[in-house]
């Protein structure tokens, strides 16, 4: 009989990217296998016509965030799983992992439910000094839970655009274009305004732009576009598998260190990632030989402020962001 897999990631959308490096590496180890996996609402476009996936589940945390959870765990005891594997250090998604039923449930040992899992990781975040390449990757420490299952390889994840985001996207894949996702959810993680305009002036001028992101990034993209003279503003108009069908034709894509970041890595699309607040050690940076970090050279004893973003520069002179030349970026 073949095994079943549950997966269970629910954080951000950049979160989300990541995790389908384990449902690359359970196919390829188990190509009978039935996969299923656990998401937050928002998060499930990513999926929609996987090649991998059996099941998909959804939890909606925007509206009757806790009875939904619990619905969910009910559709979860329906199926009896061989491994659980729980991405997160939730109680959340803790509670999920115990009260599915599964034959082995798997997690990182700063679950507060850790201590009822069958097989407890370490979860390391990378020092922050520690050089790009050498720090443990997300996908290291997803690679932890499932290592004993498959082997010790670093896995890569991957999206599959359908049919018909392939279709959305076409009439925007063509000659020399770049792709810009100037928003990010943490203000400190985010590249300001006016250095994404400096770049866009000194991109060739038979450069095409396209500005993407999600539709609340429309009027900020709209912004960049009207102060910079040129770029087409794509925010809100494709679906986030026609955005990866997107980037995959860029000449390059210039994001924040966020989920478009992860959208390139799984397309193997060239991508130039700006760190602000935050350093690549901590485990975020591109995954392929043709992603490059942009980063301020100079020594700041505030950076990292933190291993997520800020809504305010804690110093109040943002000189990891403001430091960072938008000529660096030019190939």
């Amino acid at each position: 009989m073949s095994k079943r897999f549950l997966v269970i990631q629910t954080a951000f959308l950049g979160d989300a990217v990541l995790a389908t490096a384990l449902l690359e590496k359970l196919h390829n180890f188990y190509p009978d296998a039935a996969i299923d996996i656990v998401v937050r609402k928002g998060n499930d476009g990513l999926f929609a016509g996987h090649p991998f996936l059996n099941k998909l589940h959804i939890w909606d945390k925007g509206s009757g965030k806790t009875r939904d959870l619990f619905r969910l765990i009910g559709e979860l005891r329906r199926t009896e799983y061989d491994h659980i594997i729980n991405c997160q250090r939730f109680f959340s998604t803790g509670l999920m992992t115990v009260l599915a039923r599964g034959k082995e449930k798997i997690g990182y040992d700063k679950n507060p439910l850790s201590f009822l899992f069958s097989r407890k990781v370490k979860h390391v975040i990378g020092d922050p000094s520690t050089p790009l390449g050498v720090a443990p990757h997300e996908v290291d420490r997803l690679n932890a839970l499932i290592e004993h299952l498959t082997d010790g390889t670093r896995p890569l994840p991957g999206l599959y655009p359908t049919p018909e985001a392939n279709d959305a996207a076409k009439p925007f894949i063509f000659g020399n274009y770049v792709c810009i996702a100037p928003a990010s959810v943490w203000f400190t993680k985010q590249w300001p305004e006016l250095k994404w305009i400096e770049l866009i002036k000194a991109l060739p001028a038979d450069q095409r732009v396209l500005l993407i992101g999600a539709p609340g990034d429309v009027a900020l993209c709209e912004r960049i576009a009207k102060a910079s003279g040129r770029g087409e503003v794509l925010a809100g108009k494709l679906s986030l598998l026609g955005t990866a069908a997107l980037m995959k034709g860029a000449s390059m894509n210039y994001v924040n260190d966020s989920a478009p970041l992860h959208i390139a890595s799984a397309m193997n699309a060239p991508v130039t990632a700006v760190f602000c607040s935050t350093v690549p050690a901590f485990g975020f940076g591109p995954l392929r030989e043709n992603g490059r970090v942009l980063e301020t050279s100079e020594q700041l004893d505030c950076r990292p402020c933190g291993l997520h973003g800020h809504r305010a520069c804690p110093k109040g002179h943002f000189k990891c962001a403001m430091g960072i030349d938008p000529m660096a970026a030019i190939i």
